[in-house]
């Protein structure tokens, strides 16, 4: 029995973008069809911004892996039971929200990962293998080889640390936290800053350095997006489902407003 496998890992291996969909609003697990058919490749479970329980989260993480679409989960904390109750529920990736030092780093990777490289507690059977009952350390192979862990970067803090991040083994991503960044650099909402410009540069060089990817979120202007990516950003979440909706909606209700002739 093989793994589920992780397709953003496989798209950051070959130098391609790997597409996410943030989940905010939804609360069925069709969702990940649904994703998986506009075309992208991951959905980011949001614990963190929204009301989605555990229960709901792992639902639509273990319906999302026949589904050919990778599921990862952005916990809420960085306690070791938000990451590996989600891991054990099907995810295939946990994204830690404001990272700020490599202890922080090597701390996620004690949690997420087994022995030898981390601390992570061995569940019996997992939803990653379809639940073969496969011996122990088969199970820890596989399970480790197609997951992915996420640290997103949202201070000047963390940006200043960024190098030694990006050295901590068993991490795979480094995510700018855009909306979060700004704030805390006194320049809230100024993506296009050069303050912001010179973070993702700080990033990527740590990235390339010491063979991690690069991550980025809420760049929804073209221009800048195209800059970030040419920066060697792969690992891109293209908006919410909320975003999504709303700009839908927002345009079917204009163009019905139009049928009516004044």
């Amino acid at each position: 029995m093989n793994a589920y496998p992780n397709h953003v890992k496989r798209q950051l291996a070959a130098g391609q973008l790997a597409l996410g969909m943030v989940l905010r609003q939804a609360r069925t697990v069709d969702i990940a069809t649904i994703a998986k058919t506009c075309g992208f490749d991951w959905i980011s479970i949001d614990m963190e911004h929204t009301s989605l329980d555990l229960d709901m989260a792992a639902q639509i993480a273990n319906a999302s892996l026949a589904v050919g679409i990778t599921p990862i989960v952005r916990v809420p904390g960085k306690e070791h039971y938000h990451a590996s109750r989600l891991l054990d529920a099907g995810a295939q990736g946990i994204m830690v929200p404001h990272v700020d030092s490599a202890d922080e780093a090597r701390a996620m990777v004690s949690h997420c990962r087994f022995p030898p490289v981390g601390r992570r507690s061995l569940a019996s059977v997992q939803p990653q293998v379809a639940f073969a009952n496969l011996p122990a350390d088969e199970t820890i192979r596989k399970v480790d080889e197609e997951m992915l862990l996420v640290a997103m970067l949202e201070s000047p803090e963390a940006i200043e640390n960024a190098d030694a991040i990006a050295a901590v083994a068993g991490l795979d991503v480094l995510h700018i936290g855009i909306g979060d960044l700004c704030a805390e650099m006194g320049i809230p909402g100024k993506f296009a800053d050069p303050k912001v410009e010179e973070a993702f540069r700080v990033v990527a060089e740590a990235c390339r350095r010491h063979g991690k990817h690069a991550g980025m979120a809420g760049i929804h202007d073209p221009v800048l997006a195209q800059k970030f990516v040419d920066l060697g950003f792969r690992f891109v979440a293209g908006g919410t489902d909320l975003n999504f909706l709303m700009a839908g909606a927002r345009e079917r209700a204009k163009l019905l407003r139009g049928l009516l002739k004044s």
